[in-house]
């Protein structure tokens, strides 16, 4: 199959952002004197949309509007100012990039990182490539794994899903990419388990970002 484009989820597939969203996170829940978590948490709970982590880091019996939503605002602040003291590309992203570009395959962005920490981010570390379309999480367009996002990018550049590759690190993207009609990559370096990604529909499994390079082939 010739595949003309590739969708990427951002984080856990191009960045590694695990530390910066972990660490305002945990500061937002110590100034309100909830426990904080490891990094391996984080890696559970992240991928569904900042509210969704937010829910997840809150002890159970604080899981209220009240509550998760001053700490959602409190997190979307602090990331603001946060979001680049230790959050970089993944080995091999960049080599990947520019081996696409060569080739003329169309890359894209896919996240459910609200779209200015998905531009900003997008900007900051990743500048030097020219994404065709980049989407973050945008209020009037459902979160993954609703298909709706990756629909609306196979539109936009007049490119059928089925000649997409998605490369994503967890379950909401293998159901995205499944949902949406393209080929569902799952990346191994990324924050969830080959398990979880397999049981989820993945098609391959990529152990470095230049290997995603045999499936053009």
């Amino acid at each position: 199959m010739a595949y003309k484009a590739v969708l990427f989820d951002l984080d856990g597939t191009l960045l590694n952002t695990i530390d910066d969203i972990g660490d305002s996170i945990n500061r937002v829940l110590e100034l309100n004197g909830f426990p904080i978590h490891n990094m391996d948490i984080y890696r559970q709970l992240v991928g569904n949309g900042a509210i969704n982590t937010i829910i997840g880091a809150l002890p159970e019996d604080k899981r209220i509007d009240t509550i998760i939503n001053p700490c959602l605002k409190a997190f979307q602040e602090d990331y603001s100012q946060n979001w680049n003291v230790k959050t970089r590309a993944y080995d091999g992203v960049p080599e990947l990039l520019d081996s696409l570009t060569t080739r003329g395959i169309k890359i894209t962005v896919l996240s459910n990182k609200p779209h200015r920490h998905t531009k900003q981010c997008m900007d900051g570390f990743l500048p030097d490539w020219n994404f065709d379309v980049v989407f973050g999480q945008r209020d009037d367009v459902p979160r993954k794994p609703d298909p709706k996002g990756a629909m609306e990018i196979a539109e936009k550049l007049g490119i059928p899903p089925s000649d997409f590759l998605y490369l994503g690190d967890t379950e909401v993207d293998m159901k995205t990419s499944i949902s949406a009609g393209m080929f569902p990559v799952g990346v191994l370096w990324g924050f969830r388990s080959a398990k979880e990604l397999r049981e989820n529909g993945a098609k391959v499994l990529l152990n470095r970002p230049l290997e995603a390079l045999d499936l053009l082939d």
